[in-house]
């Protein structure tokens, strides 16, 4: 197994990269987030890297970070989500950004992701729904449990569903919802969360 390539970025294409190692060029399918991150074609790279091995093929994909390796990972433990469509969902949401769809139910934000229905994002959000804290970085674990915890309380389940109705998507009403303070109004948390939220359109 190739745990990781270190070496030149030779291509960047929107749905691969190939990293040359020692005179040999490896070619790994990957995500828009990795393409962005990893840089120019010319730079020195490290991927980690996951080997998907089907009876008629063996693909190598490759990300740069570890959180998007172990996202991808539990990702194509899904029923009915392959190696692509994982790639696929990474492409549109980050690490993070995954965790919190799961952990207050956003299936919807899933489906965004090229070729993915809405059957198959309720069950990334129904199978993945106890392993959230596994594809979320240690500095992302408070917004996500703050989001979790969000969605549970009545007041800010309240508050979250109102700041849907007005066109923000679930991940991001609970997320700034969760990080209130849970002794404000519904009201206020509406007018906060609408405040905070119209700063990132």
């Amino acid at each position: 197994m190739i745990y990781n390539l270190r070496g030149t970025l030779t291509v960047a294409d929107v749905s691969y990269i190939v990293v040359e190692c020692g005179g040999v060029g490896f070619k790994c399918f990957t995500t828009l987030n990795t393409v962005r991150d990893l840089g120019k074609v010319g730079d020195e790279v490290n991927v980690y890297t996951h080997l998907a091995v089907r009876e008629d093929a063996m693909d190598l994909y490759g990300f740069a970070t570890l959180a998007e390796l172990d996202a991808f990972k539990l990702l194509i433990t899904v029923s009915g989500v392959g190696p692509k469509a994982a790639a696929s969902i990474l492409s549109e949401l980050s690490p993070d950004k995954l965790a919190l769809c799961i952990a207050s139910g956003d299936s919807k934000s899933i489906t965004r992701a090229q070729g993915v229905g809405k059957k198959t994002a309720e069950r990334v959000v129904l199978e993945l729904k106890d392993k959230m804290g596994s594809i979320a970085s240690d500095s992302a674990s408070q917004s996500v449990m703050g989001a979790a915890s969000a969605v549970a309380d009545n007041d800010c389940a309240e508050a979250v569903a109102a700041l849907v109705s007005l066109g923000f998507s679930q991940s991001d009403a609970s997320m700034a919802v969760g990080a209130m303070d849970k002794s404000l109004s519904v009201d206020e948390m509406i007018r906060l969360g609408l405040k905070q939220l119209s700063k990132n359109l």
